[in-house]
């Protein structure tokens, strides 16, 4: 792989901008390159020099005289200079210039020196941050060392701005490794020998002083707190000395430090590829203009905070020292492993059963083909019955699995154009799922289904009693059981950190408005509206099996009220979630944005509940408010995809698009704004009760909802590529993970 490639691929993609721009160099390089060609055409001597020094405009105000040896061994000088915001600015002169190239040599160092002041001015702000969170994060660590000695010492009903004696030999293993522990972190312990008594006594460590200014955060977020913070009652929480409380701060804290030192890892690897980048190109500089400016240059770039600075390494050190001694039990392979966590990678095995499973579902499609045919099943008399019962179970899975298909087909294009989607997401470090596993999982869960659909039409009717073979009508349910057991197994198998943290958002959804609202939460809730076909098809389940006849295939669901009242609720439980989480963002926020984002959601309801209503009694009085309301939804919901959830569409940009776009094609982005009228004209179909004779009914309301699944698929990539280009524009890299602690003084400023 060419380094330029490989550059590009190490970097990180909230940072891109403030690395090295590599590109924009070699192509100056190639203009170099190209003049000294268009030169030797000429019959030009190359690199005919001045008889004397040439001073660039850069650098006038540089009053240094050489010698004729300086002149003779180095083709440039590097100077650095202190501004007024305490950063250096470096400035490169050439002091050989030749004839042919002047130009482009002058642009190129220019551009070089504009390139590398950026990156050590990035470096260095990025360094200052770490170090301050470094000085909190030492707090944090001094309030735990202080809660482990509280704890573990028995006698503990004393103030600690008090000083009592304890008993040294009372003290178990862990309170003397509390007490070093706090000598390492910089805090005096006091001991006193009492005389006349054989025990030796200590006071009270200093350590301990912290605890009279210190609380503890809220460990996560509940409908609890939710309902004191509307109250205004205090959501702050006692300091309790319990071993739960204590295994609660140092899981947080644990966390903590990982991300902390993830941020290490990164910026270290920030320093590293940008020097690379800068002695690759100048390597390639000297051998295009034949100079020998590259050991200059590096020298230079040597002694610049970028490569000198040694606190990245520093707190690095410390960092993994102090998390093997407290957070791994000394065990620095343990340790090591947690502060590094491995990258989930696609394995062999991985893509061969994803296409053994797509091999199976293609050919079960067209087994399930020729079955139809060859029985004449569409012309059969039980063919209605089939298509009113058994297809709209058999149907949730369709809805499903295209679903889990066009996901993948999402992750695979984020990944090829550095969406950075396990960051956005928050998913834990090495456990997010690439394509090729959600495949796996999306066509494996297609085999099952479809295995299931042909053992159902290949069941017999029993002459005597007309009844279905009971086992056989009962495996659409057993299909379904086994996926939602899968689900909610607590064994690690299947992806169990996946699926934890799917049932952990879908419930944050089910629960709003008491949680927090976080990307993920409001991603989970979009896709839920566009499989309210499948929320229905779960509604029928119910029904069918609860209270039909499954054995004669006879079912009352559709005449019943309860299940019609049901079937109103169910389609909007999606969207009024959605309300409820744009309602608290717009409380939390006052960003006024969210309220025209819940009107849009509170107009969907209406016009679905409008709809469903239309369907249901065909009626002349529900046709013409449905006919508006949708319309408004639709154009509503239109705007607001393209312009605020893609970022498209703006005045001030060219061609009316983003001024920053990760797909080089623009045309993907005008194809992708007319399907997405299209596909959301495709819901209309209700109102204008559109029927093809040789379709049945069920088959239009599974098409519909298959079009709407395309079009959340194809929205999916848009929304998550502005997501990650606003994070790119904050340089907005690594999610902010609560401390356990919370210092009294803190409180009062943040107050």
């Amino acid at each position: 792989m060419k380094f330029g490639k490989e550059y590009v691929s190490q970097m990180i993609p909230e940072w891109q901008q403030a690395y090295m721009d590599y590109a924009c160099l070699k192509n100056i390089l190639r203009e170099i390159q190209t003049s000294q060609k268009r030169a030797e055409r000429q019959g030009v001597v190359k690199h005919k020099l001045s008889g004397r020094r040439n001073f660039s405009g850069l650098t006038k105000r540089y009053s240094r005289t050489f010698s004729s040896r300086d002149l003779e061994n180095h083709d440039i000088l590097v100077h650095a200079t202190i501004g007024d915001d305490g950063f250096e600015k470096y400035e490169t002169t050439i002091l050989k210039v030749a004839e042919v190239g002047r130009e482009s040599e002058l642009v190129f160092f220019k551009t070089l020196d504009l390139e590398f002041d950026k990156v050590n001015r990035f470096y260095r702000s990025k360094v200052e941050e770490l170090v301050k969170e470094a000085v909190v994060l030492n707090r944090q660590m001094d309030a735990l060392i202080a809660f482990r000695i509280k704890l573990d010492q028995p006698s503990s009903s004393w103030s600690c701005s008090e000083t009592v004696s304890v008993d040294i030999n009372a003290l178990d293993s862990k309170e003397q490794k509390g007490k070093t522990l706090a000598e390492e972190m910089g805090i005096k312990v006091e001991e006193n020998v009492s005389n006349g008594t054989d025990s030796t006594k200590e006071t009270v460590p200093e350590a301990l002083s912290v605890l009279d200014r210190i609380r503890l955060n809220k460990n996560q977020e509940n409908p609890l707190s939710t309902i004191r913070n509307v109250l205004k009652l205090s959501n702050r929480e006692d300091l309790k000395f319990t071993r739960e409380n204590l295994k609660k701060i140092e899981d947080r804290l644990k966390n903590v430090f990982i991300e902390f030192y993830r941020k290490l890892r990164h910026l270290k690897n920030y320093s590293f590829l940008n020097t690379l980048a800068i002695s690759k190109i100048m390597k390639k500089y000297d051998k295009i203009a034949s100079r020998n400016a590259a050991k200059i240059y590096m020298e230079m770039v040597d002694k610049s905070y970028l490569t000198s600075s040694d606190e990245i390494n520093k707190l690095m050190l410390r960092v993994e020292s102090i998390f093997v001694e407290h957070f791994a039990s000394s065990n620095r392979s343990k340790g090591m492993n947690l502060l590094r966590p491995k990258v989930m990678k696609e394995k062999h095995r991985i893509t061969f059963s994803s296409g053994f499973f797509v091999g199976c579902t293609v050919s079960l499609v067209i087994a399930l083909g020729l079955f139809i045919h060859a029985r004449n099943i569409m012309g059969a008399a039980g063919q209605k019955l089939y298509m009113e019962t058994m297809f709209p179970l058999y149907s949730l899975f369709a809805f499903v699995v295209l679903h889990m298909i066009m996901y993948a087909s999402n992750i695979y294009f984020w990944k090829r154009y550095r969406v950075n989607y396990p960051f956005i997401f928050e998913f834990k470090e090495g456990t997010e799922l690439g394509y090729g596993h959600v495949l796996l999982l999306s066509f494996g869960l297609g085999t099952l289904a479809l295995s299931a659909v042909l053992v159902n039409l290949d069941m017999e009717m029993d002459p005597n009693t007309n009844n279905y073979k009971t086992i056989t009508e009962l495996v659409p349910l057993f299909v379904v059981a086994v996926v939602i057991a899968i689900s909610v197994c607590p064994f690690n198998i299947f992806y169990r950190s996946s699926r934890f943290f799917f049932l952990i958002v879908l419930f944050r959804c089910i629960a709003a408005p008491f949680y927090k609202v976080n990307l993920a939460d409001f991603f989970l809730a979009d896709q839920l509206t566009s499989q309210v076909q499948a929320l229905r098809s779960l509604e029928f389940y119910i029904c069918y099996y609860g209270w039909g006849d499954f054995k004669q295939r006879q079912s009352t669901c559709k005449s019943s009220d309860v299940y019609s009242t049901f079937y109103f609720i169910v389609a909007v439980i999606p969207y009024w979630s959605r309300f409820l989480q744009c309602a608290r963002k717009l409380i939390e926020e006052k960003d006024l944005s969210q309220g025209f984002n819940a009107l849009k959601y509170l107009l969907t309801i209406v016009a679905v509940c409008l709809r469903t209503a239309f369907s249901i009694n065909r009626g002349n009085n529900w046709k013409l408010a449905a006919w508006v309301f949708s319309g408004l939804a639709t154009f509503y919901g239109t705007y607001w995809d393209i312009v605020y959830d893609w970022g498209l569409l703006h005045r001030p940009s060219k061609s009316w698009l983003r001024e920053k776009l990760l797909v080089p094609h623009k045309s993907v982005y005008y194809v992708a704004m007319v399907l997405n009228v299209v596909l959301r004209m495709a819901w209309l179909q209700t109102v204008l009760d559109f029927n093809i004779s040789f379709l049945h009914r069920e088959t239009m309301i599974v098409l519909i909802a298959i079009l709407e699944i395309i079009r959340r698929g194809i929205w999916n990539f848009f929304r998550l590529e502005n997501e990650h280009l606003n994070n790119v524009g904050k340089f907005r890299a690594f999610k902010s993970v609560p401390l356990p602690f919370n210092y009294n003084e803190e409180e009062d400023r943040d107050s």
